[in-house]
């Protein structure tokens, strides 16, 4: 893999510049290759790092640095052609030693550890993270808007978990706020005890719908879900067992839609696990001199540089009540007292980022350090999410739509979609929900998470396109060869027989995979990893058609098991070029098995689960 030929290569720039060999490890990528260009460089040194880094000097002509030391650089058994671009040079390594290297860890079979082992991720810090995402209200169906904190969270919760982090998968329920009091209230007058139980969130919604519109013009009922919301704050068994009610029933429902994402947490915290804890913050930054009262009569922390109120953050309402980033607070520095993270993420929309500086920033202030390694990932709107009926309010409406639109392209017999008909598959449905989440979390990790995009079904479930209907498609048929060779690939295996410049694609993809897997560890962004496999998909495509083996669906592999191919050879003698076939097949298996290891194990980190057929 990769790191064999970075160390082989920083050994050499080691000896030239009288430097250590690990100095060059970072400043060595691994090079993007093309589809339509005949193999070349393998790995590229950057001359701008190293003059950054201070191994070179950072003076002169770039360019005249970068031929000199080229120059001073020779072709071995390993790199057989040095050459020079704008300010870096290219190494081509041996082509037999690239496919040995790369299809080694698949001698037996797959490898859920590719690319995790590379020295280049050694430099991560790892340790205990806790990522929490998602984090709907309780009390109301699962809206669509909590989709994309629900994929990008468990993305990257997953990436730290294959990178050797102890993960910690938190979701942190809205629970608690006024607005329990005029579901409480609302329930006492609306409500009905036998609606909860047949469909606990659909008719706590429309009972929420029906309060809101009563506390329009009804200042008794103002007046009555301030009471339940007082009741609930000094914890009155009534109103405490209902809400707790309306707590269980809507982590049960939410864990049904949870299993249909393939999403699971290790704790479901929230806001009211948190209300003590909030008054002891307000009496610390008190104690410290921190709590200033406001014009208003409110008490804020002044985070101005200057100490002139200019930015101010409120802790408490006028009437003594926390707010929702006093028992953030809290919530912070009790999760470090129990859990004792090394870092912690935050997923929420971008709307939020104001709240979450506020709250790093208090944090430090208040001497907790640790809060330095906190971070919030944001991301942007999704616009445009609509069934065939509308608007989209609730999660479940997307996902049924999803499933039922990637079912209906199934069952089409003109559509060249699926490996197998649906009518084949022993679950059919199953594989369309699966396929149809695979083509939602595509489409929202392709871009940048801060930006909005507009949300398309047709773009989305293109077999063809980059989508996720295609890394699926993929999948299948990677497993379909596989299952139909069963057994090719005992024997002597060949590398220097894999010499196609489709087989060199995918070769030099896979070489990239733990730089892939490092830059999204940096940015926790996903669409290195998306790109990553869609490119690989391209060149299996690619492969397919020009590297045939026995069980393809290409009219070449039948010819040469044809009965009257397997006369020809007879009447010829040929056996040596038989020989040949089954070694060059028994080469392309092993390459398109290492195709379908990585594939599945990237695609596992993004939150998709691979499906054998389609």
């Amino acid at each position: 893999m990769a790191c064999f030929f970075r160390r082989k290569i920083a050994a050499k720039l080691a000896r030239t510049l009288q430097q250590s060999e690990d100095v060059f490890i970072p400043s060595l990528t691994a090079v993007s290759p093309l589809k339509k260009q005949q193999s070349g460089a393998d790995l590229r040194l950057s001359l701008s790092t190293l003059r950054v880094e201070g191994i070179l000097p950072s003076s002169g002509d770039i360019q005249l640095q970068t031929e000199n030391l080229a120059a001073q650089l020779k072709q071995d058994s390993v790199v057989e052609d040095i050459s020079t671009g704008h300010a870096v040079i290219n190494f081509k390594v041996n082509r037999g030693l690239l496919a040995e290297k790369v299809l080694e860890p698949f001698a037996k079979g797959d490898d859920d550890n590719f690319g995790l082992n590379s020295e280049l991720l050694n430099s991560l810090p790892r340790g205990t993270t806790l990522v929490e995402y998602s984090s709907p209200n309780i009390a109301k169906k699962f809206h669509a808007g909590h989709l994309r904190s629900t994929i990008i969270g468990n993305f990257i919760a997953n990436l730290k978990q294959s990178l050797g982090n102890n993960v910690i998968r938190m979701n942190y329920l809205g629970d608690w706020g006024m607005q329990f009091g005029l579901l409480g209230a609302g329930f006492k007058q609306f409500g009905c005890v036998e609606k909860l139980k047949d469909n606990p969130l659909q008719h706590l919604f429309e009972v929420y719908v029906k309060v809101n519109k009563e506390v329009e013009h009804s200042e008794d009922m103002k007046q009555a879900a301030r009471d339940f919301f007082r009741q609930l704050e000094q914890h009155e068994s009534q109103a405490v067992t209902l809400w707790q009610q309306f707590r269980e029933l809507t982590v049960k429902e939410y864990q049904q839609v949870y299993k249909r994402l393939g999403v699971h947490f290790d704790i479901y915290s929230g806001e009211s696990f948190h209300q003590d804890q909030a008054q002891e913050v307000v009496q610390e930054l008190q104690r410290r001199g921190l709590l200033k009262v406001s014009e208003r009569g409110t008490r804020v922390v002044d985070l101005s540089p200057e100490g002139d109120m200019t930015n101010v953050c409120t802790l408490l309402r006028s009437d003594g009540t926390t707010l929702y980033i006093t028992r953030d607070i809290a919530a912070a520095i009790s999760r470090r007292e129990t859990h004792g993270f090394d870092e912690m993420i935050y997923v929420t929309d971008k709307s939020q980022e104001n709240h979450f500086s506020q709250l790093f920033q208090i944090l430090v202030t208040m001497g907790h350090s640790w809060a330095e390694r906190c971070q919030h990932v944001s991301f942007g709107l999704v616009q445009g999410m609509k069934t065939r009926t509308g608007d989209v309010v609730f999660l479940e409406d997307v996902l049924d739509e999803a499933r039922a639109r990637m079912l209906h392209n199934m069952n089409q017999t003109s559509s060249k979609l699926c490996v197998l008909a649906s009518k084949e598959l022993e679950n059919p449905e199953d594989t369309a929900e699966r396929v149809g989440i695979s083509a939602l979390i595509v489409q929202d990790f392709k871009g940048p998470l801060q930006g909005d995009y507009k949300f398309d079904w047709d773009r989305m479930l293109q077999a063809r396109g980059d989508t996720g209907v295609f890394l699926q498609y993929t999948h299948a048929r990677l497993c379909s060869l596989i299952r139909r060779n069963e057994g090719a690939e005992t024997g002597t295996f060949n590398p220097s027989l894999l010499q196609e410049q489709t087989s060199i694609n995918i070769l030099q993809q896979l070489l990239r995979y733990d730089e892939i897997l490092h830059q999204s560890s940096k940015d926790l962004q996903p669409r290195h990893l998306v790109t990553f496999l869609l490119k690989l998909c391209h060149f299996v495509a690619s492969a397919h058609t020009e590297l045939p083996v026995a069980g393809s669906p290409q009219d070449v592999a039948q010819v040469v098991t044809s009965p009257s191919c397997t006369f020809l050879l007879k009447a010829l003698n040929c056996t040596a070029n038989q020989n040949h076939f089954i070694m060059n097949q028994q080469a392309r298996l092993r390459l398109f098995r290492a195709a379908r290891s990585v594939l599945a194990n990237g695609m596992k980190i993004l939150g998709i689960t691979p499906v054998p057929k389609m």
